[in-house]
């Protein structure tokens, strides 16, 4: 792999980050590839090189090659994927790669690659079937990600102490949010302040959200921790930000009523929807077309969101660790906090999958009203592809 290797890690952000390095490293004229998962509607989605899908003969090739070399080693779904997408790269005559760490970090696939450079955007609870149920048990297996000696990136502006002593403990270089570097900004534009680096008169990325400073913040750290081999001028810095894009990241579609994808999926990223939703400006009505894995925090996220929906439309999911929409539904309305005095409780009803929960919500919405399609990927997948829509 090429000189560039940058490694990104965390509970939510990660895709976004990977996201912005990506198109401002491609408006600095880099040869660049990026791996993120999961994908949306394509398997391909999942390998970019030089901004541009990978074709099925390409990943095929390597799909091949892999299977050619593994002999009698077993390899997850994931492994395989990994291993493929890596050898591809390898062929491409790239500067740079960004990777999109899939689940934790010390004992993900990803981890194979010694990283030049490593962020963690932020630690919060998911996954803690396989990760642990504290932010201290996740933090330490994000942390491992990073490298002695090498830049390390935490956008996290409440790092758990497991991280610090990890970075401590292998002697890499941490950059701390609001210690090594910051962001600040108006109505108009924003900045980025570094150990060495200053970056003003920037647009606000394409990428909606409240959390997104935090996340381009990130990036600029990890770019100007490996300024000496990656230079990046500030126009590249502009243009990047503006052309970053990213389906189902807070992402409106054109059209009455608005409509929100968004792949929220923990109380964490619950939250900055809910922030997301409430910079919005005025609807008179706000319906939910909600799926979610059954072995995901529904609690917290209801807490986070419960009283900003007027109605949820509730959609079974596929898989083991899918459920009925009437299961759903049920619980939506066990666990949704109690309405203001006053006012009415929100509705509920169930669907079989969220196509149809979304055909209901358009049925039912004023062209005044919005739409927040979230959950889960396959929630805001399967109403992309309900829409004609690629990712």
């Amino acid at each position: 792999l090429p000189g560039g290797k940058v490694v990104v890690g965390g509970t939510n952000g990660k895709g976004s980050t990977c996201a912005m390095l990506e198109a401002i490293l491609l408006a600095a004229g880099y040869k660049v590839g990026l791996y993120t998962s999961p994908h949306l509607i394509d398997f391909n989605e999942r390998a970019r090189v030089n901004g541009q899908i990978a074709s099925d003969e390409a990943l095929i090739e390597q799909f091949a090659a892999v299977e050619a070399a593994r002999g009698e080693v077993s390899l997850t779904y994931f492994e395989f994927t990994t291993l493929a997408i890596l050898r591809l790269f390898s062929q491409s005559r790239l500067d740079a790669v960004v990777l999109e760490v899939g689940l934790g970090g010390r004992l993900d696939a990803v981890n194979i690659v010694d990283a030049d450079c490593a962020i963690v955007t932020s630690v919060d609870l998911d996954h803690i079937e396989y990760l642990g149920d504290t932010r201290e048990k996740i933090g330490f297996e994000k942390a491992h990600i990073y490298r002695a000696g090498r830049p390390a990136i935490c956008a996290d502006p409440v790092p758990p102490q497991s991280l610090l002593d990890y970075v401590a403990q292998i002697g890499a270089d941490l950059w701390l949010f609001s210690r090594d570097y910051n962001y600040s900004g108006d109505r108009q534009q924003w900045a980025y302040g570094g150990r060495e680096q200053r970056r003003s008169a920037l647009a606000y990325p394409a990428l909606r959200g409240a959390n997104q400073l935090l996340n381009a913040s990130a990036a600029l750290a990890a770019l100007e921790s490996v300024r000496d081999r990656l230079p990046v001028p500030q126009q590249a810095v502009r243009q990047g930000l503006l052309q970053a894009s990213l389906p189902g990241r807070f992402q409106i579609l054109p059209g009455q009523p608005t409509v929100i994808l968004d792949v929220a999926h923990n109380p964490h990223a619950a939250a900055v929807l809910a922030q997301n939703l409430d910079n919005m400006g005025f609807h008179p009505y706000t319906y939910a077309v909600f799926g979610m894995l059954n072995d995901k925090d529904l609690a917290g996220v209801l807490a986070k969101l419960g009283t900003r929906i007027d109605h949820w439309f509730c959609a079974g999911l596929p898989g083991p660790r899918g459920g009925t929409g009437e299961r759903l539904a049920e619980q939506v309305a066990a666990g949704l906090p109690a309405a203001p005095a006053g006012a009415e409780a929100p509705g509920v009803s169930a669907y079989a999958d969220p196509a149809q929960a979304f055909a209901a919500a358009r049925e039912r919405a004023g062209e005044n009203d919005r739409i927040v399609v979230f959950g889960s990927f396959l929630t805001v997948a399967s109403v992309l592809q309900s829409l004609g829509r690629k990712a």
